[in-house]
């Protein structure tokens, strides 16, 4: 999966350079009636936000993979997975094509997403894996389309390029969480149930205990707090590889004034501390920076197998959180309970959310849903 998102940057290096035009940033609108979270203006969206139905027991759930290629025992995982928590999966009509490591071509991938947005019996669509390709996607989407059609995606690592995409320029609400084929716990489950099927006025989400337990032999999985404080944003991110092969482009994330989350994997720290830096030099619409610095808060994941691979001299992960993340202005927080791992909750893309360091908890304020 690692070498795959490689890849993408690549991709979305090659976009940036065909596409011209950046969207100047979005700013609130006086909010209408109560309920109708579309006539209010999300920062860092370029459309009113729009909501996704809230998903019933049984519903009927599409499967796409608008990335990487997938076979059949991938498939039968997806559809296990998904069957446990009882739905019925519908397949994309595409989901078996195969593109060299892509599933399938631009046109067959963009097909299989349009279609289970138009479908009226798919009630939510996940991504069957993330891997590389869902930047190829952006510039051919049918944003009108989806924003006519609102429903719950949901994936993460390359499906980053999607999640983000379809939130600035359709203004759609979407989901960093476990991908169909993820390794679902207890947990997990729980926690996509609460925010996809139960909307609340305030839902607040702690930390996974199994992932404090890996922390005793597993240094990646401790919680640490670089900043304290509590911030308050929409959240905005997702894996940083991807995010960071955005910046350029038209769906680039706009962080000014959001609750930044960033996870990635198999990243070496001098990567990391590469895409880090590059991160806060970025240049937003106003022409000033918007590196973490100017976000509401920064909450990072787990990011998993980041030790350096050979004897060459390395910071450690460690060093390079503390020297990215240690000079904010803002709280900022490492090792949630999201990422590349099996214990991760649910994060729902333009939804406000307060990050409470001291109690080390997320609280989504407002649902990410509509009943």
């Amino acid at each position: 999966m690692k070498s795959g998102r490689r890849q993408f940057a690549q991709t979305a290096g090659a976009l940036a350079a065909a596409l011209i035009g950046m969207p100047g940033r979005a700013h609130a609108t006086m909010p209408g009636p109560a309920g109708h979270e579309q006539d209010r203006v999300a920062h860092g969206a370029s459309l009113p936000l729009v909501k996704p139905r809230v998903l019933g027991e049984g519903a009927v759930v599409g499967l796409i993979a608008p990335g990487g290629i997938v076979d059949d025992a991938i498939i039968d995982t997806c559809v296990r997975n998904l069957s446990s928590m009882g739905f019925k999966v519908r397949l994309g009509r595409n989901i078996r094509a195969a593109h060299g490591g892509y599933a399938g071509t631009v046109a067959q991938r963009l097909e299989d997403l349009h279609h289970m947005f138009l479908d009226r019996e798919v009630k939510a669509i996940w991504a069957a894996r993330g891997g590389s390709g869902c930047a190829a996607l952006l510039p051919h989407i049918q944003y009108s389309l989806i924003r006519a059609h609102p429903k719950i995606l949901i994936g993460y690592s390359d499906v980053t390029a999607l999640l983000l995409a379809l939130y600035r320029k359709a203004g759609l609400v979407t989901f960093h969480g476990p991908v169909a084929w993820s390794r679902f716990s207890d947990y997990s489950v729980s926690q996509m149930r609460a925010v996809l099927m139960v909307p609340r006025a305030e839902t607040e989400i702690h930390m996974s205990v199994e992932n404090s337990r890996r922390a005793v032999t597993k240094s990646e999985y401790a919680l640490r707090t670089l900043r304290a404080g509590v911030a308050e944003g929409r959240l905005v991110g997702g894996s940083l590889s991807v995010l960071n092969a955005l910046i350029g482009t038209p769906y680039a994330a706009d962080l000014w004034g959001s609750l930044v989350f960033l996870e990635d994997v198999g990243e070496v720290p001098y990567r990391l501390d590469r895409m880090l830096t590059q991160l806060q030099q970025s240049i937003g619409g106003k022409g000033q920076s918007d590196g973490l610095r100017h976000a509401a808060g920064v909450m990072l994941g787990v990011f998993s197998d980041a030790r350096p691979r050979d004897a060459e001299p390395s910071l450690t992960l460690e060093e390079v959180v503390n020297e990215q993340l240690g000079g904010l202005p803002v709280p900022a927080v490492y090792g949630y309970s999201f990422g590349h791992i099996r214990e991760q909750f649910t994060l729902p893309i333009g939804v406000r959310a307060r990050l409470d360091t001291d109690k080390q908890t997320l609280t989504l304020l407002e649902p990410a849903v509509t009943a």
